[in-house]
């Protein structure tokens, strides 16, 4: 599997000729650039414009005539429930967010892909899990948001990624900053501080396999756009 980030809560993750793309942006959005890519797959957990643009992502080249992205739609899911799709297994589960300044259902995602198990956390501002998801299997990796501004702040990020035991964690969100008037990449800072990987630095991909989750318990891996 490789993984990458776009911007926000914006992660692509591709295998074989399949790719996912949880929290894509929306043209909609005045925080960050929409998504320019494809994907098979479109999984939102908030409906904010930031990260609910599945509709503006295409999957396959444009036919003659039609304009780049122009490709079909994704198979785009919305909210909790149970999905297969493709060789994908995913799952749902409703949480709490504050972004965007309102109380809002954020969709905790856990999704089997490519032999790992992700679970993407999107916006998420409440500490308190679904019981159902606690009891499952910890994440092989972990995309956790670590801005604040109504989701976890670095703090809680850190908290929740000892808590669920993860592998592998990623942040997402740091880039809120910019957005809310601070100064960007101080979340970002203050996150790697508070897990111990001050020296972690942004790589443009994540390339991993099964086999390469031996002996891992917490890395921190920092996904730059």
């Amino acid at each position: 599997m490789i993984l990458s980030y776009h911007e926000g809560a914006c992660i692509r993750a591709s295998a074989g000729d399949t790719t996912i793309v949880f929290g894509p942006v929306s043209k909609q959005s005045k925080s960050f650039k929409p998504v320019n890519f494809g994907a098979d797959v479109a999984l939102v957990s908030l409906n904010h414009p930031d990260m609910n643009g599945a509709e503006d992502v295409r999957s396959g080249r444009p036919r003659d005539g039609e304009a780049d992205g122009a490709g079909k739609q994704p198979f785009m899911v919305f909210g909790p429930g149970e999905y297969e799709i493709k060789d994908i297994v995913a799952s749902g589960f409703p949480a709490g967010s504050m972004y965007g300044g309102e109380g809002r259902i954020n969709t905790v995602y856990s999704v089997l892909f490519d032999g790992l198990n992700v679970l993407y956390l999107g916006a998420l501002g409440d500490m308190d899990l679904p019981s159902e998801l606690l009891e499952m299997d910890s994440p092989d990796v972990l995309i956790v948001p670590v801005g604040g501004s109504g989701t976890l702040d670095a703090a809680e990020a850190e908290k929740l990624a000892v808590k669920l035991e993860a592998k592998i964690v990623i942040p997402i969100l740091y880039d809120l900053p910019r957005v809310t008037g601070g100064k960007a990449g101080d979340t970002l800072k203050q996150f790697l501080k508070e897990a111990g990987a001050e020296n972690a630095k942004p790589v443009d991909k994540l390339t991993i396999k099964p086999r390469d989750l031996a002996g891992k318990e917490g890395e921190v891996v920092v996904l730059g756009s």
